[in-house]
């Protein structure tokens, strides 16, 4: 029989290094697969001690991801427990992945434009 956990339980575990999420009633520790994550760590950061099931489903999954997720599963999510509402949207991970952005862009396009003048000229 699986470990059984509150919704309270499952939100405590919203950090880089400790993030547990829950997909389809069931409870996945997802910390140190964050950096392995093929769309980016930020999207399941996103929903870190939280019920991610629409937006899994909503983007679909491949057979290995599928296999892959099996293998993180610890336990269930006590269906009657009270569920706990957190936003993560405004994560500092992703403020941290973010920061910058507008800097980068213009430095790439300052680029793009010396190379394009040298090598016209």
């Amino acid at each position: 029989m699986s470990k059984v956990y509150t919704y309270k339980q499952v939100s405590e575990h919203n950090k880089e290094g400790d993030c547990w999420i829950i997909i389809d009633g069931s409870v996945y520790d997802v910390s140190k697969f964050l950096d392995e994550h093929p769309g980016g760590d930020e999207i399941i950061f996103e929903h870190r001690g939280t019920d991610a099931t629409g937006d899994f489903v909503d983007i679909g999954h491949s057979d290995d991801a599928l296999k892959i997720l099996k293998t993180l599963k610890i336990g269930e999510v006590d269906p009657n427990s009270e569920r706990v509402v957190i936003d993560n949207r405004e994560s500092d991970m992703v403020q941290k992945s973010t920061e910058g952005g507008g800097k980068l862009v213009i430095v790439l396009g300052l680029l793009a434009l010396a190379v394009a003048y040298y090598t016209l000229n």
